[in-house]
């Protein structure tokens, strides 16, 4: 996988100034019509992972009185992200000024027109608009994800005063260090092939000091709160591991072999973690579970989305096990240990096996273990970039998540009442019911 993407040429006689890798408009190119096909592709694959895909997997493990809330909250947060993104995130991410943490211009997306580019990996290019739109649904399911923590007891109010917050110092500054030429980890070398520090380590993150800001749901630990609907869970998890490839192999940004490697990567680091996860809890002394079942396959998406088209097919199945059986082990003991009510796992999954994910690219990149890596950056110095980014991203997404939940517990308060709480946020915040 390349890092460094060429700058782009003077667009309609504007001079390039520091313009983002990803987003450089080239002179006197028209956009692949196959590119553009695929990438278009990919974008409405991304959106299914959202909704219905992650509403209904999110949905199914709350109880039932918190069902149509916590679909809610998912499909607001994902709009409004939509909204955010074309006004002032997509300039902050891949504005045509910028430094090592963010960037500027083309707010409102002033300047972009139907006949605009944005450079690929190659040569050729794709229609900026359509760029524009993939990287808003990354940005949009990023926001929602984090809710897996916060479910059950916060306020919708709340909900949506700290993403478009959140967004904003959080997810478009990480967006920009990551992706974007002149970016902080972009220079570094780092490899995010898919958004293992952009996605899952910065949504991961987030969702623990949110929960632990937000506190425990009324009765956690001591009283039961199985999941009411693991049908629909199975449901979403297909739906994710379907859009997933449009997330992974969409990032190449071409229809080419870099996207093929992607999603075999996907198909088979996914399985792998499926299996591995329900043969730990075998060895741990329990049934193998469709919950298990379901927890493995997002922990092995999660793990390859940064490794998609930067590791080979073999080291993709190995960081798929691994990721499984260590995110179990966060999930199963790590929680209980400390005693965050992190009610969906999104920490001990997508946090987890984003930050496996991302180291385990610097290590599996070489060609050593059938990476696509050429051997010019030793496999120890690269591990260790992908360390500091992990590193910076934890940081950051750490400290912008405390300053936004204070922000929404000042102008909304957080919490929903006991009472509300008690009879369920889907009649107490929406005045309905999933089921009657």
């Amino acid at each position: 996988m390349i890092r460094r993407i060429l700058a782009g040429a003077l667009v309609a006689g504007t001079a390039l100034l520091a313009v983002p890798a990803y987003a450089q408009e080239a002179a006197a190119k028209v956009a692949n019509p196959g590119n553009n096909a695929w990438m278009m592709t990919s974008t409405i694959l991304v959106l299914m992972m959202i909704l219905p895909g992650l509403a209904l997997f999110y949905g199914g493990l709350t109880r039932s009185k918190n069902m149509l809330s916590t679909m809610t909250q998912i499909g607001a947060v994902a709009c409004l992200a939509m909204l955010v993104w074309v006004m002032w995130g997509y300039g902050m991410a891949f504005g045509p000024e910028g430094n090592a943490f963010v960037a500027w211009g083309k707010f409102f997306l002033a300047g972009v027109t139907s006949d605009s580019t944005a450079a690929t990996f190659s040569d050729e290019v794709i229609s900026e608009y359509v760029f524009i739109c993939f990287q808003m649904t990354f940005a949009a399911i990023t926001a929602a994800l984090v809710l897996g923590s916060t479910v059950e007891r916060i306020k919708f109010s709340a909900v949506m005063v700290f993403a478009a917050i959140w967004l904003t110092i959080v997810y478009f500054p990480i967006a920009h260090m990551v992706w974007a030429g002149g970016g902080l980890f972009f220079e570094m070398g780092a490899l995010d092939f898919a958004g293992g520090t952009v996605v899952h380590i910065n949504a991961g993150v987030s969702a623990l000091v949110a929960a632990i800001m937000l506190g425990k749901r009324k009765g956690y630990p001591a009283e039961p709160m199985p999941p009411h609907s693991l049908t629909l869970t199975m449901v979403g998890t297909g739906l994710l591991w379907v859009g997933w490839f449009g997330f992974n192999a969409g990032s190449a940004l071409e229809a080419n072999g870099s996207a093929g490697l992607a999603m075999i990567n996907t198909f088979v680091a996914t399985a792998s973690a499926a299996l591995f996860w329900m043969l730990t809890e075998r060895a741990m002394g329990h049934k193998g579970s469709a919950l298990g079942f379901c927890s493995g396959i997002v922990a092995g998406l999660v793990a390859v989305t940064p490794a998609a088209g930067n590791v080979g097919v073999f080291g993709a199945i190995v960081l798929g096990a691994l990721a499984s059986v260590i995110c179990f082990f966060a999930v199963s003991k790590l929680k209980p240990m400390f005693g965050y009510d992190d009610a969906l796992d999104a920490f001990g999954i997508h946090g987890i096996g984003g930050m496996i994910g991302a180291i385990g690219t610097g290590i599996l990149h070489d060609p050593l273990f059938g990476g696509p890596g050429d051997g010019s950056v030793g496999m120890g110095a690269q591990t260790l970039v992908q360390i500091e980014a992990v590193g910076t991203t934890i940081v950051w997404a750490a400290v912008g998540t405390a300053i936004a939940i204070t922000i929404a517990k000042a102008v909304t308060g957080l919490r929903v009442t006991p009472e509300v709480e008690y009879d369920g946020l889907d009649i107490g915040e929406h005045g309905e019911r999933a089921y009657n």
